[in-house]
């Protein structure tokens, strides 16, 4: 994009601040949560609800039945035969009621978790959907902020944790909360009532808990989603961090952001540890309060015991029913937070939400455009771009615009494809104004080649089918042969069926664009618009694709932007621009004629003296070597074949290297084993808090004893004793509480920020093939670093904490029982491998079948971050539909797998439930069987069996938690697997040699190489180049002949198969690869900028460097003057991948940061491919004086910029065809060089003034 600058001016537009009030109105509402259910997903809440209100109400009706069996126990204990006559009765109603849990649970979970992955799926879908339909204003502005995938993953993952999990555990406490209330108000009126006056003070403190976590948990995730971006910039420009080596400084930012993020976490940990501490103390009071009441009540003959106590337990346990419901309270919390930013995004209507079904539709285009009077700015920064910018393109004919860079040119393109609307002015197609046309119908007339060529991670047919979807192969083949792309994908292993990896990464730079052309071709457009549609080809397929170009031209409206002026003298009309303002216009020979006065003139000029000057000789005839090309080639391939087996064992190696042994969680505590003094003071905590219940289930049968008592006196005594005993405990609950949840929350985040820390070194020490697989892709990384350590963290510290309570719960609880009554104790404790049996069966299941469902999200979130930074691609050719079937479709299989896995789990949980109920009826059956033959005493017996009721919900709360701990479980799989792959190059090996200097000696000895992804296709077999220390060797060949893959073995982005690369007689295997990297610079063919400041983006190049040197840098890269007229200068951002600046600005700030690095040897990839005549004259210049006394390895396909090169070296079939001086092989008869030559002067001579 030409010229465009970057300002931290608001926009007008922003629909990030617009949807505030929405957003604080999505936060507080409950219902939010379900913005996007439908009609099936109300019917699934509404079953899931009854199943969980059933599920929550079993609990008082148990109680009533227990209720009952006690009356029973007490006054029936002179007649021992009725005694176990009514239990048993009783107890079998205890079995029907654990057999409604059953069908009630099951129900609850199956249901609740289906909607939940339907909902999800739809709000992911949704989300993605109106983001590509936002304008491209929001992506040169908001984008940046809005954290775009961080939302379809992380906070997609808490919302359906929220609906699918917490919310049915959410009902089911509440039911059990207020059915409870209801069967004391039927009971015991005055009792229930004296405690409902107390529910208020417990509502305030949750209340206030929530509000806290919530503002705590929204800013938490904001951190993680700063830190998420760096991670994932860093991941998709791995090649650039690489070659600086800026893995410490990309591990280094990232932890300092997880460390916002770590000190937000310990503030929710205190807030939580109060909050919790503050409900049940407030509980341990109202018991305190309620057991004092109702010794009153008792003895003034108001209730009976039996009565008293049922009630007394029925409020006890709806009580503890609302703290239970306190930290899913919290998880809704955060899905709250987190569906708000989802929503906000869905819901804004602005003006930066493009309507692409709306307006006319043409019944004919013949492709008139004309601009009137147009003035525009970008959004992003305030100087006009144009003003009263007008010209007019006749129908049918071929327009060039041509330019300083800088000037507007690739803007004019942009404005046809109506990715911005004019500031004022008009833009017309056929008389129309573009503003009243259809969006998507006025693409659908376009066609449109970039200049950087956007691929997606599909194969080469997917990726050209993107021009029409429709299309059959034959077409897409036709579209191929006039790109001239289809000769190079036939001599594929796979021909159009090969994977292109993300981004293009497996293709040449020449090959992706004349993908990029054919995908144009195939839609037939009225309107051809080429954005320096063959910069990146070499002269041979330029000549080529030009022709191709020119008959596909024929009858359209073609617009073109170049800096090459040879591509456009046959143009009907060139448009001259200069500062926003057509100067000139006319046909190239029109303009010619002005002479030195004339600005296309000047610019032809400098062009043409840069242009090699053909000896006279060259007009000599002689053959073609390139007609052989193919088919030498083709044999090449045959012979290589046998080479496969070599291959393969490499490729095994690999995979031995890469191979992780089974995850342990043994594994990860060693490996956070600093955390132990905040696990021991935690596990304190949760001991203490542990032994709380059943102590208190002890206490309140002291009282039901206290009851039976006869003695006014002693009764008051022992009540008022065990209500102190309670407020005492109250007291000790809120430091108990916090300790616990503050130091096991710390441990948590101290884990998610060594785990997500450790992922993302671990990742940066591979090696480049293996970010190669498909399975490596950005997204897919960058996904699993934010979700695995939060499944990690949840496994671990979150449910350590509950596991710990719970075993200090059951030790103290059987403790108590077997003292007290060893024969009861041992029957129930003979019930418990049954509960037990039924959970593990769950996690069986559930470890079955999660391991592909967490990764299904990630290859979703690979396509929509690959949309979204390939928008302008994705808006051109009209492919938001075909993004979001993608992406849809990609969600499927977990919506298919969350089906079967709820009903398994809401199966398995309501079996156990039944178990539980099953083992109550059979322990109470034999208590009466007990006191009949007087083996033990009904006070004894009901203590003992109290306690193991308390300690049986707390297995079953433990064992509810296997789901998220399998789900951990398969996390710490993928965690460990990339902690423990051996890279096979290792960057900072402490074996290998440190490099402290180098004097440039290059040599490639008998080198062989396949790229690891495509093991089948050899690049080079037996090459051999030598490059003295100081000199220069440029690499020309046809594309795709491996020029760029020199430049990635001397990086040791890989290593070869056989033969060696050495620098200075060492091979580089032997050698330290960080401290080699420092002396080596790279300029890419794409050049790759962060996210931040040109000034940061220059700095990247040497740590340390002052200001006056970044300055000089970019004075000699011909980039200061560029920079200092931008509102910000070296300030300015330059958005995601620099997409605020022209291809020819991010160029010169590549170059710049190159040169401050002041390397030993200079690889220069294409590295003035970008930049137009002027620039590029400048720039040569200075890399000419960057090149001296330095050892430089340079490929190009622009043959006039590699003529001063010491050596030239030509590549063909994996070797070196010829070397020389330009001088030696121009006149070397029939020479591959002087062919390439003379098909590039061929192209050049309609320019040539001389």
């Amino acid at each position: 994009m030409d010229g465009v600058e970057l300002s931290n001016r608001p926009s007008d537009n922003n629909p990030i601040e617009k949807p505030a009030a929405s957003r604080r109105k999505a936060s507080r509402s409950i219902f939010g949560l379900f913005a996007v259910a439908d009609t099936v997903d109300c019917f699934l809440m509404l079953f899931g609800a009854a199943g969980a209100c059933i599920h929550g109400a079993s609990t008082p009706v148990f109680l009533i039945l227990f209720g009952h069996i006690i009356d029973s126990l007490g006054s029936l204990s002179s007649d021992p035969h009725k005694l176990a006559s009514e239990v048993s009765k009783r107890a079998l109603d205890l079995v029907y009621v654990g057999l409604i849990v059953l069908v009630g649970a099951w129900i609850g979970v199956a249901f609740w978790t289906q909607t939940g992955e339907r909902q999800t799926a739809r709000l992911r879908v949704k989300y993605l959907q109106s983001v590509l339909r936002k304008d491209i204003n929001f992506f040169d502005t908001e984008a940046r902020d809005a954290n775009i995938i961080y939302r379809i993953s992380s906070d997609a993952i808490l919302v359906q944790d929220a609906i699918g999990d917490k919310t049915g555990h959410c009902l089911r406490y509440l039911a059990q909360f207020v059915v409870g209330f209801a069967v004391g108000f039927t009971t015991l009126w005055k009792l229930t009532l004296v405690t409902l006056a107390v529910i208020p003070l417990l509502v305030v403190a949750g209340g206030a808990y929530t509000i806290i976590m919530s503002t705590l948990s929204k800013k938490g995730e904001a951190a993680y989603a700063e830190a998420g971006k760096v991670a994932e910039e860093v991941i998709s420009q791995v090649r650039t961090v690489y070659s600086f080596v800026g893995e410490e400084k990309a591990v280094e930012a990232y932890s300092k952001l997880l460390k916002t993020a770590l000190k937000l976490g310990k503030k929710s940990g205190f807030a939580k540890g109060i909050g919790v501490g503050t409900t049940y103390g407030l509980l341990f009071c109202t018991w305190a309060f309620l057991l004092w009441y109702a010794g009153i009540l008792v003895r003034h003959h108001v209730t009976n015991g039996g009565k008293a106590f049922t009630t007394i337990i029925n409020v006890v346990f709806s009580g503890f029913a609302l703290g239970q419901a306190a930290p899913n309270l919290s998880a809704i919390a955060k899905g709250q937070a987190a569906i708000s930013n989802i929503i906000s995004m869905i819901d804004v209507d602005s003006k930066s939400t493009k309507t692409l079904d709306r307006g006319i539709v043409l019944p004919e285009v013949a492709g008139k455009i004309e601009f009137s009077k147009v003035s525009f700015a970008y959004p992003s920064r305030p100087n006009m771009i144009f003003e009263d910018l007008s010209f007019l393109m006749s129908a049918g004919k071929t327009f060039a615009v041509v330019g300083p860079s800088g000037s507007g040119k690739s803007t004019i393109i942009s404005m046809v494809e109506r990715f911005y609307e004019p500031t004022s002015g008009k833009i017309l197609l056929d008389g129309f104004d573009l503003k009243i046309l259809q969006l998507k119908w006025l693409r659908g007339q376009m066609g449109l080649v970039s200049q950087e060529p956007a691929l997606f991670a599909t194969s080469i047919a997917g990726n050209i089918l993107y021009g029409r979807e429709d299309a059959e192969l034959d077409h897409i083949v036709e579209a191929a042969k006039a790109a001239n792309a289809h000769s190079f994908i036939q001599a594929l292993p796979e021909g159009y069926h090969t994977q292109v990896g993300e981004g293009g990464t497996q293709l040449s730079g020449g090959q992706k664009q004349r993908i990029a052309i054919a995908r144009a071709v195939l839609r037939n457009p009225k309107i051809l618009l080429l954005d320096e549609a063959t910069s990146a080809l070499d002269a041979e397929s330029e000549l080529v694709v030009q022709q191709a170009l020119e008959r596909i031209m024929l009858d359209r409206t073609t617009i073109i932007v170049a800096h090459r002026l040879s591509t456009i003298r046959d143009v009907d009309k060139i448009i001259v621009l200069k500062n926003g303002k057509v100067v000139e216009s006319g046909t190239h020979f029109e303009l010619m004629s002005k002479g030195e006065d004339g600005e296309y003139a000047t610019l032809v000029s400098l062009q043409v003296s840069s242009n090699v000057k053909v000896d006279s000789f060259m007009n000599s005839s002689r053959t073609s070597h390139f007609s052989e090309l193919n088919h030498t080639q083709a044999i090449h391939k045959k012979s290589e074949s046998i080479d496969g087996r070599e291959t393969l064992t490499h490729d095994q190696r690999l995979d031995r290297l890469g191979s992780a042994s089974s995850p342990s969680i043994g594994k990860l505590i060693r490996m956070n084993r600093a955390e132990w003094p905040n696990a021991v003071l935690g596990s304190v905590g949760a001991i203490i808090s542990g032994m709380q219940t059943p102590l208190f289930a002890l206490g309140i049968t002291q009282v039901l004893s206290a009851f039976y008592s006869h003695d006014q006196r002693q009764m008051k005594h022992e009540i008022e004793k065990v209500a102190l005993i309670f407020v005492g405990a109250a007291i000790v609950t809120v430091p108990v509480y916090l300790v616990q949840h503050y130091f096991y929350t710390a441990m948590g985040e101290q884990i998610t920020t060594r785990v997500r820390l450790s992922i993302f070194s671990a990742i940066l020490r591979n090696e480049i093939g293996w970010f190669d697989l498909d399975e490596n892709n950005s997204g897919t990384l960058a996904s699993m670093l934010a979700a695995d350590a939060t499944l990690v963290r949840s496994a671990i510290a979150d449910r350590l904490s509950t596991i710990i309570q719970n075993i200090s719960l059951v030790a103290t609880a059987f403790f108590i029982a077997f003292f007290l009554s060893w024969r009861m104790a041992a029957v129930v404790l003979a019930t418990y491998p049954l509960i037990i049996s039924a959970a593990i069966a769950e996690q069986m299941f559930l470890r079955g079948l999660g391991g592909n469902y967490t990764r299904a999200y990630s290859r979703a979130t690979a396509i929509a971050r690959e949309a979204i930074i390939n928008i302008r691609t994705v808006a051109a050719f009209g492919a938001e539909d075909r993004i979001s079937a993608q992406f849809t479709n990609e969600l499927e299989q977990p919506n298919k797998q969350a089906l079967v896995r709820g009903h398994i789990s809401g199966l398995s949980y309501g079996i156990s439930q039944l178990f539980l109920l099953s083992s109550y009826a059979l322990g109470l059956w034999y208590a009466s069987q007990l006191i009949k033959k007087k083996e033990s005493d009904f006070g004894n017996i009901m203590k003992s069996f109290m306690v193991l009721i308390v300690t049986a919900l707390g297995v079953a709360e433990a064992l509810a938690l296997a789901p998220d701990i399998v789900k951990g479980s398969h996390a710490l799989g993928s965690v460990f697997s990339i902690l423990e792959r051996r890279t096979a190059i290792e960057s900072d090996d402490p074996l290998s040699q440190p490099v402290i200097e180098i004097r440039g000696d290059v040599e490639f000895k008998d080198v062989g190489f396949r790229y690891p992804v495509r093991p089948d296709v050899p690049v080079f077999d037996g090459l051999n180049l030598q490059v003295p220390a100081g000199s220069s060797l440029a690499i020309v060949g046809p594309s795709g002949s491996g020029k760029s893959s020199v430049i990635a073995l001397l990086m040791r982005f890989y290593d070869p198969i056989k033969g060696a690369v050495m620098i200075d007689g060492r091979d580089i295997r032997c050698l330290n690869l960080r401290t080699l990297r420092l002396r080596i610079g790279l300029v890419q063919q794409e050049p790759v900028l962060f996210s931040t400041t040109i000034y940061e983006n220059i700095l990247y190049g040497r740590d340390g460097a002052s200001e006056i040197e970044i300055m000089k840098a970019a004075k000699a890269a011909n980039a200061h003057g560029f920079i200092s007229r931008m509102p910000d200068g070296y300030q300015t951002h330059v958005g995601e991948r620099g997409i605020q600046l022209s291809g020819g600005q991010k160029q010169r700030v590549a170059i710049a940061r190159a040169i401050l690095k002041d390397p030993t040897i200079l690889l220069l990839d294409e590295a003035t491919s970008a930049l137009d005549t002027a620039s590029e004259k400048l720039v040569q210049e200075a890399l000419d004086t960057l090149m001296y006394g330095r050892t430089t390895v340079m490929v190009a396909h622009r043959l006039s910029t590699i003529r001063d090169a010491d050596r030239i070296a030509v590549l063909h079939c994996g070797k070196v065809a010829e070397i020389g001086g330009h001088d030696e092989l121009i006149s070397r008869p029939g020479s591959m060089y002087s062919q390439l030559v003379r098909l590039q002067q061929q192209s050049a001579d309609g320019d040539d003034l001389s």
